[in-house]
């Protein structure tokens, strides 16, 4: 059989090469670099095709696609989220991404994206406190001490230059793991025994439970003036995370308002809530934070164009970096017309 072209192969990320490329490039400097690819992206926001995620809904969870374009590369992510997932022994969120020329409809990338979306949704949250919290933050409580609290956690080390977490969870040994993989990274880590005192001297909350419903993580009175509040568990219609009085006490920012309105903690307000859009704030258009007084509140659900950054981010990388393998994936006829003569000739030879 004749081997196959060199357009027949697409570069393909694994699990395995994607660890690979993260620990060769390092954990808090691929942080730093997805935070400003992303970043990069969102100053260009008006170029993508933006749309709300494709989802389908479950009793037991979601499975969505998540595409966008720039007009010159083409990329979607397939996603689920099974909070359940954790009691079989399987993961809540689980991805695979891939990106296309728009030129050609040809793939250039297939990577798994469970992990490198852990990683681009805790840049996501550092980059935009990087505009929005506090100057000099630098002690961040977490509620939700699960599969991404590590992630939040080192970003906003690395982006923010935050120096403690204060680490909270209703599951005192999903405290305990965040903790010990926390050892050794150069933040101060303390262990509480409520969200309250978790918010303690704190000038960031991240909140990132798991539970598919409505739940009420904070209360309006654990909110003091000048917090600066990173709300992403809250990531599909009837989950939140927030008591509504505090979404009135506070300037909201979002990703996309038709997804997040969808998705994220304004699904308890009107339709016609005010909120700015980040990437306006990134652009200099609008103000992030006005006053130390303020209240900011990123209402971050997770969009396509962030997952765009990351693709096109470790595609840059691997190539230089050779953490991919070749796979043979798209049928290369030599007449591009005659796809039936190339398996017929196929069945020939074997």
């Amino acid at each position: 059989m004749t081997p196959p072209s060199h357009l027949a192969y697409v570069p393909f990320i694994s699990v395995e090469n994607m660890m690979r490329l993260i620990h060769s490039i390092g954990i808090e400097t691929m942080l730093r670099e997805l935070a400003d690819a992303i970043e990069h992206d969102f100053t260009r926001w008006p170029l993508f095709d933006k749309t709300p995620r494709v989802g389908s809904h479950s009793e037991v969870g979601v499975i969505e696609l998540m595409p966008t374009s720039d007009g010159d590369l083409y990329g979607f992510k397939y996603v689920n989220g099974h909070p359940s997932n954790t009691k079989q022994g399987l993961q809540t969120v689980t991805a695979f991404g891939l990106l296309a020329q728009v030129s050609s409809g040809y793939p250039v990338l297939l990577s798994e994206m469970t992990v490198l979306t852990a990683l681009r949704t805790a840049a996501t949250s550092a980059m935009a406190a990087r505009h929005l919290a506090p100057k000099g933050a630098k002690v961040m409580a977490v509620i939700g001490n699960g599969a991404q609290s590590e992630f939040q956690a080192l970003a906003f080390k690395a982006v923010v230059g935050i120096e403690e977490v204060r680490l909270y969870d209703i599951d005192a040994a999903a405290t305990a793991k965040c903790a010990r993989n926390l050892a050794g990274s150069g933040l101060k880590v303390t262990r509480c025994q409520s969200s309250q005192e978790a918010m303690e001297g704190a000038q960031i909350v991240t909140t990132c439970t798991a539970d598919k419903q409505y739940a009420t993580i904070l209360t309006d009175n654990m909110i003091g003036d000048g917090i600066h509040i990173n709300a992403i568990g809250g990531d599909c219609p009837g989950k939140t995370e927030l008591h509504r009085d505090i979404l009135l006490r506070s300037d909201i920012f979002v990703e996309y308002p038709p997804q997040t309105r969808i998705e994220g903690e304004i699904q308890q307000m009107p339709e016609d809530y005010p909120v700015t859009e980040l990437w306006q704030v990134i652009n200099g258009e609008v103000q992030g934070r006005k006053s130390a007084s303020q209240i900011t509140l990123f209402d971050g659900v997770g969009f396509a164009i962030e997952d765009f950054s990351a693709l096109k981010y470790v595609y840059q990388r691997a190539l230089k970096t050779g953490h991919f393998q070749q796979l043979d994936m798209i049928a290369d006829p030599d007449d591009p017309r005659d796809l039936f003569g190339m398996l017929h000739r196929a069945g020939d030879a074997a």
